[in-house]
């Protein structure tokens, strides 16, 4: 998930927030270097850890999360000034032991040998694949749901059999000095380290011969990642963002549609890689959809400054950011309407929050539909006719995500087959990351690889193929000197 100002391009001075000191914290370079080197000595010595090990570590990691829930909260809304409880149980704690339970559920099948088939030309024999752990992994994490995008991969990681070093984003001090405080009283340093610091850190970490990394942030910052892997030819996984667009159908009741993909735009303030980032909107619908979005958002949040179920913008830098896309987008034409008006401006600065804002008569030079919004900004665009929706998809860069509100099968399939994105919605917003059988990633510039259930187990291992034979082989009979009538006949048989 994109956290827009990522790890490695992090500029806001936090050295005023020092971590607890901790055995699995690691905040300093040479402390750095050797803790990767303590992990590979670590893994070198446990190549291959048995399923009651994978689990036993699976059951810590869930343990400690449901064990320490409140301080997960305080500690996440330490860090964005105010972050609602809500939201930090429902994106970050629910989510990531619903994908533990997941995965321990169904580790011992993925851990099988995968048989294969062998071809009569290379009978008799047995063919598999077995899934060996990779290694030492490599997880650079972002601010927006720190547990959530730092403990999924790191659930994956562990139970694929690997160790794993977590880079989290120094806009989380706080949450980032729990995690290293609570990971030592349940592992040592050389299977989790938590990594602290600024952007020289994270650049410093991406440099390390990792067996895997695995990037969540911006696309600008995702290629910076590839880059320094590429030096070590260190495989990536990069989860990024983009525009997610919602499509809107004609035939659909407005108030449903607003309905199914409001939560989606709202949970964590926007602040969301896979929030809806704009609307496509029928152009006779799109009043009574500022109509419908106004009516349900009030009911959600009456009020925005003194309201725990609102959660602040990060930081300054990020409020200055969405400030910045709403002058651009008023002085460029179009209209902004604040869905809740907030009652103490002075409050609101100090506080961070901003109410759900739509933007009207957009256009394509205003920044709000050239940069990942990630926050409580939701532009409406109007079209006449459905391709002419498509078409607009398919001119920006793939997106994270892609929702459809519409009841019409036809109108759905059109759009499945016409666009591309990393994954889709058909009636509701965001929630199939939470869905742990579905496969989560992007493509092209929202991302590549996946993760989530069995897709994370197999990004994080290596499907080492097996062929095994028997004491009775026929290779001979395909010796050379060639031109044999064994050979002719293989010829005869198999080429055709």
């Amino acid at each position: 998930m994109n956290d827009v100002v990522s790890p490695l391009v992090e500029t806001e001075d936090l050295s005023v927030q020092q971590l607890n000191s901790s055995n699995n914290d690691i905040s300093t370079s040479s402390a750095l270097a050797q803790g990767f080197s303590d992990q590979k000595n670590y893994f070198a010595q446990n190549i291959y850890p048995s399923y009651q090990q994978r689990i036993t570590d699976l059951n810590k990691l869930k343990r400690l999360l449901i064990d320490n829930q409140q301080a997960f909260i305080d500690a996440m809304s330490e860090d964005f000034g105010h972050r609602s409880a809500d939201d930090s149980k429902l994106g970050d704690i629910l989510s990531t032991v619903m994908g533990i339970n997941y995965t321990i559920k169904r580790l011992k099948r993925w851990m099988k040998k995968e048989k294969k088939h062998v071809g009569l030309l290379f009978q008799p024999a047995k063919a598999y694949v077995i899934y060996q752990p990779k290694g030492v992994i490599g997880i650079i994490a972002p601010w927006n749901y720190p547990v959530f995008l730092s403990f999924g991969p790191l659930t994956a990681a562990l139970a694929a059999g690997n160790t794993a070093m977590i880079k989290m984003s120094e806009f989380t001090p706080n949450t980032t000095a729990l995690l290293a405080e609570l990971l030592s009283n349940y592992f040592a340093k050389e299977q989790v380290a938590i990594v602290s610091g600024d952007a020289k850190m994270a650049a410093n970490f991406s440099r390390l011969a990792f067996d895997h990394m695995f990037f969540t942030g911006s696309t600008a910052v995702g290629k910076l990642v590839m880059k320094s892997a590429a030096d070590n030819l260190v495989p990536v996984t990069l989860e990024l963002g983009g525009k997610s667009p919602t499509i809107i159908d004609d035939d659909i009741d407005i108030k449903t549609a607003v309905a199914r993909l409001i939560l989606g735009k709202t949970l964590n303030s926007g602040q969301t890689c896979v929030a809806p980032d704009y609307i496509l909107c029928p152009k006779a619908k799109v009043e009574s959809l500022v109509q419908a979005l106004t009516t349900r958002y009030q009911a959600m949040y009456p009020s925005i400054n003194d309201n725990v179920d609102c959660t602040s913008i990060i930081n300054d830098g990020q409020k200055s950011r969405l400030d910045k896309l709403l002058e651009d987008a008023r002085a460029k034409g179009a209209n902004l309407i604040p869905l809740v008006a907030n009652s103490d401006s002075r409050a609101d600065e100090k506080l961070r929050k901003i109410p759900l804002t739509v933007i009207t008569n957009t256009t394509d030079d205003m920044l709000v539909m050239q940069e990942e919004i990630f926050g409580p900004l939701l532009p409406i665009i109007g079209y006449e006719d459905i391709n002419e929706a498509i078409a607009y998809v398919n001119k920006n860069a793939r997106p994270l995500a892609l929702y459809i509100c519409s009841f019409n099968k036809e109108f759905q399939q059109n759009i499945l087959l016409k666009t591309h994105a990393g994954g889709v919605c058909i009636n509701d917003a965001a929630f199939h990351v939470a869905n742990d059988d579905l496969p989560f990633g992007g493509v092209g510039a929202s991302g590549m690889g996946q993760y989530h259930g069995a897709e994370g187990f197999k990004t994080f291992s290596h499907a080492k193929s097996v062929l095994a034979r028997g004491r009775i082989s026929f290779t001979s009979l395909l010796f050379p000197p060639f031109g044999k009538k064994i050979h002719q006949l293989v010829y005869k048989l198999f080429i055709r």
